[in-house]
């Protein structure tokens, strides 16, 4: 029985040549579906993070659950969800680009440059991140400044260099943690985290408690070391309605303001409690439901 995470692109099935078409198609669709999934557990968490990182007037004398109570009794429990229409337009074709890239940018990699074993993945998942990033950046800055309570569309790419400069760790890392947890898993312990795929009996996935766990200690890896990228980025991109806007024109001039001003915990790490909460379900659903998607549109 073959591995799955030794496999890094679809295998060549002469009898069934047809499974082969579209599979980019298809790999979008499972990354899409996988990226709203696990998006949409997590919409409240995300508001009151996006809330706390540009120290909205209202609640940034208030801690995460603080926060999550203090908002539905503001603005009603549809305030939880404030900007989610514009994050799951973005975070369909984030999710689908991201998934797909990564599969893609793993085959050339290893197949085109001859690049293989684990860094093959952090590279990969860096590339597929920035890609991402670079099709979706302008609807990301619409749901900051709907969830801020703001107006104005102006400046899409405000703040698209530390958001690129940020996915790549972050993204590289998910993908990276994820992919070796799984390969090393099913390497050395076949029979207690793995089962035969659904629609390919031949290849060994992941059984689900363990993808969940394998995607929540990759997204917490990942984004512990891209958070202070992300502060920056959202201050970079609500742009003119923060007061303290002209501290904030580059990467380098908001994170040394953010730190001067507010120091590590309260300042460059502010929120990171309520990320650890978000990031690692997210993450966890994610991966999860892509492998489950990768089954169902016969993708292994």
């Amino acid at each position: 029985m073959t591995s799955e995470a030794a496999v890094s692109t679809p295998p060549a099935i002469s009898s069934a040549p047809a499974k082969r078409d579209y599979y980019w198609l298809r790999s979008f669709v499972a990354g899409g579906v996988a990226g709203c999934c696990a998006k949409t557990t997590i919409a409240p968490l995300d508001r009151v993070k996006i809330l706390l990182q540009a120290q909205n007037p209202h609640y940034k004398h208030l801690g995460v659950f603080a926060t999550l109570k203090a908002v539905p009794k503001k603005e009603g429990f549809i305030g939880l969800y404030k900007g989610n229409g514009a994050m799951m337009v973005r975070i369909f074709p984030y999710g689908a680009i991201q998934f797909m890239a990564f599969d893609n940018y793993k085959k050339l990699l290893s197949k085109q440059i001859g690049i293989s074993g684990h860094i093959h993945r952090l590279m990969a998942g860096s590339m597929a991140g920035m890609t991402a990033v670079i099709c979706t950046y302008p609807l990301d800055v619409i749901r900051a400044r709907l969830a801020f309570q703001e107006g104005g569309v102006k400046g899409f790419y405000r703040g698209l260099t530390p958001t690129l400069i940020g996915m790549a760790p972050y993204a590289g890392f998910s993908f990276f943690t994820f992919g070796t947890l799984k390969s090393l898993g099913l390497k050395h312990f076949p029979d207690t985290v793995g089962r035969p795929s659904s629609d390919n009996p031949d290849v060994l996935i992941l059984k689900p408690q363990v993808n969940l766990l394998c995607g929540g200690v990759a997204g917490a890896i990942a984004q512990t070391i891209s958070y202070p990228l992300d502060v920056a980025r959202r201050r970079m991109q609500l742009g003119a309605v923060l007061p303290d806007s002209e501290k904030c024109v580059s990467l380098s001039k908001t994170l040394k303001y953010v730190y001067n001003q507010y120091g590590i915990k309260k300042g460059l790490y502010r929120g990171l409690s309520l990320n650890y909460i978000r990031c690692v379900p997210s993450q966890a659903v994610a991966f999860t439901t892509y492998e489950f998607m990768k089954q169902v549109l016969h993708l292994n």
